[in-house]
């Protein structure tokens, strides 16, 4: 029984943060390459909605301003994509310049080009990951010498 607990969960836990570090580094560099490589296109925004995420109470609500743009690339093909973390400033109807590749259109991206920002956020959020990772791993290796220190009883 602490087998699973002491070994099995934090282990399951860094395999989980590492698949999220390793999704936020591809979606970065995605994010990157429409920025240098990518076409760009009028869009109109189609459809502006908010989510809420958080119980509220004493927890603190999030709110996420989501928006659907439509387009048209240059081989004529009509796109639509949802993007989120958008600007509030766009509204239905407006129109707004977009970005993407031409193999993968539907992975476009409203936002403007901000590498540094876009390296910053990736870099804290995979530290903070890397953190959690690295804590997972020294309570393995501590549980694992008090419970073989203890003859195999916790203290």
């Amino acid at each position: 029984m602490f087998d699973l607990f002491f070994y099995a969960i934090p282990a399951l836990m860094i395999v989980g943060l590492g698949c999220g570090a390793f999704r936020l580094l591809v979606r970065a560099r995605r994010i990157s390459r429409i920025w240098a490589r990518g076409l760009t296109a009028e869009a109109c925004c189609l459809r502006a909605y908010t989510t809420t995420s958080g119980g509220g109470g004493d927890t603190s609500v999030r709110t996420t301003l989501h928006h659907v743009y439509e387009f048209t690339t240059r081989e004529g093909r009509t796109v639509r994509f949802e993007e989120a973390g958008g600007p509030a400033t766009v509204v239905e109807g407006d129109f707004a310049a977009v970005r993407y590749l031409p193999e993968r259109p539907e992975q476009a991206t409203a936002r403007p080009p901000a590498p540094a920002k876009l390296a910053v956020g990736t870099g804290f959020s995979v530290a903070f990951l890397g953190a959690a990772i690295a804590f997972c791993v020294f309570f393995i290796t501590t549980a694992h010498t008090m419970f073989s220190e203890s003859g195999g009883m916790m203290p």
